[in-house]
């Protein structure tokens, strides 16, 4: 097992390039399964839950040559198998992007309920509901999701909730349909307009990404493409709320900006300066953090995925703030490991009061899941003494090279491996993880 230790009290200053977006290429990858030709695909985050989609993709049979630190060559032409190995991809939840994806080549898919940060209840009935509609049988049985479709024809899609995963499955399913399919009610992220982007460039006809309706008329073939990962939003966010709750001065290079509007417009209220460019920004503080109220919501609204970064933040700032969970449940899982580095927050069912003290202290702590991790960290390094972080595969889930980043913007933080105490099948699991 590894652990971060932390030596705080050192603000961060420089630059950071902000990796490909995690949420996107666990989508992209298994959409190559889809082409009739190799794809080359840029930008391609190196975090753990990458490496399981690529590991799962040579086991189907796929060709994986890497060509760089963040590029491969994707060559599914040789692929022959429709089933998922269960060991791999029941360690990380976005496997059931395979299911789209495998739907949509072969007309037939069998994948392991998926694994993941346990955030709750995250069911996957609305990507069997579009699945259903879209003409496929499915099944679960034994911890495995059987589909299988005579032939896929277009139809309409009605979501009801907003679900990223479900959307993007969805576009998957439906890009090689007959047909035209119109998705309603459709989330907007980024990475959803990234994957239709991909898509598209390999001759999908996909119109609407990105607003409540996505429309899609179905192709006979896709070809290959060169396709590069946009920056990852949230990784983006997570260096702002440490160069804030620092006192920091860093340039945030490789991110797009207008992604980043929701966060940016909490941040310039809690008294962090931040200037835009092109594909970079800046991020400083040179005065008192304050309070801030925020609600969780699917984008364009404040996202989830950064609620612990910015409640980490909030113990730091002078006042009483509010943070509403609208997303997921079990997402104040790491409060208690902020108390016990000096936080002062109350959780009462989906909202989080928080009372900042200006100040955490050093403390062994463990990370619970991918984003309650990167919030530890924010607290390690805004914190007086050291911080030890267990657990840390969450973490390595979605961030690539963490603490050589931070290293680079003058952080005291380094990875240490430690005996391994719990049974060997836990062990395998963290292994398998990082």
């Amino acid at each position: 097992m590894d652990k971060f230790v932390i030596k705080g009290g050192r603000r961060l200053t420089g630059e950071v390039t902000i990796s490909g977006a995690k949420n996107a290429a666990v989508a992209i990858l298994p959409a190559v399964i889809l082409s009739d030709e190799p794809c080359i695909i840029e930008n391609v985050p190196s975090i753990s839950d990458v490496n399981i989609c690529l590991r799962i993709l040579k086991e189907m049979g796929v060709g994986v040559v890497p060509l760089g630190k963040d590029t491969y060559k994707i060559d599914p032409t040789s692929i022959r198998n429709f089933v998922v190995p269960y060991e791999t991809a029941r360690k990380m939840r976005a496997s059931y992007y395979f299911l789209g994806a495998l739907l949509g080549r072969f007309n037939k898919a069998r994948v392991s309920m998926p694994g993941g940060c346990p955030l709750g209840a995250r069911p996957i009935d609305q990507h069997l509901k579009a699945f259903a509609a879209l003409g496929a049988e499915y099944n679960l049985s034994q911890g495995m999701i059987d589909l299988k479709a005579a032939k896929l024809r277009g139809n309409q899609i009605f979501f009801d909730v907003v679900t990223v995963g479900a959307t993007m499955n969805a576009m998957l399913a439906a890009v090689k349909a007959e047909g035209l399919t119109v998705i309603e009610n459709a989330a907007k992220e980024p990475h959803i307009v990234d994957l239709a982007n991909f898509l598209n460039t390999m001759g999908a006809n996909i119109m609407g990404a990105g607003t409540d309706v996505i429309k899609i008329r179905g192709v006979q073939k896709l070809h290959g493409a060169v396709y590069s990962v946009i920056p990852d939003q949230i990784e983006a966010g997570t260096f702002m709320a440490a160069v804030a709750a620092t006192k920091g001065d860093v340039l945030i290079k490789n991110v797009i900006p207008k992604h980043l509007e929701s966060i940016t417009k909490k941040m310039e209220k809690i008294g962090v300066n931040i200037e835009q460019f092109d594909d970079s920004i800046r991020v400083w503080v040179d005065g008192p953090l304050v309070k801030a109220n925020i609600k969780t919501a699917p984008h364009p609204g404040f996202p989830t995925d950064m609620q612990s970064q910015i409640a980490t933040l909030l113990t730091l700032a002078e006042g009483t703030s509010i943070i509403t969970e609208n997303i997921w449940e079990q997402r104040f899982g790491y409060v208690d490991e902020l108390r016990r580095m000096g936080a002062d927050i109350t959780v009462n069912g989906k909202v989080a009061l928080i009372e900042g003290t200006g100040k955490l202290m050093g403390a062994p702590v463990k990370a619970c899941d991918l984003r309650a991790g990167a919030a530890l960290i924010i607290a390690g390094l805004a914190a007086s003494g050291v911080t030890e972080i267990e657990d840390i595969f969450h973490i390595e889930r979605g961030y690539d090279c963490m603490e050589g980043k931070l290293r680079q913007l003058g952080a005291d933080i380094e990875k240490v491996s430690i005996p391994d105490t719990k049974s060997e099948k836990n062990s395998e699991h963290g292994k398998a993880a990082v």
